[in-house]
């Protein structure tokens, strides 16, 4: 599992964890969540994330 961190507020999307305020199950991969998907912190689009290394 990999986590991805927005590049705006430094929010981190935990693939492991997933994102129960969006109602996203543990162990969804970045690759599969929705286009609509947005940082929990300051709402910007999948393409403002970075896979953390």
């Amino acid at each position: 599992m990999s986590k991805y961190v927005c590049m705006v507020c430094g929010w981190t999307y935990d693939e492991a964890q997933g994102s129960p305020e969006q109602e996203i199950a543990p162990g969804t991969k970045f690759a599969d969540l929705p286009d609509e998907f947005a940082c929990e912190l300051c709402g910007v689009g999948k393409d403002n994330f970075t896979e953390e290394k």
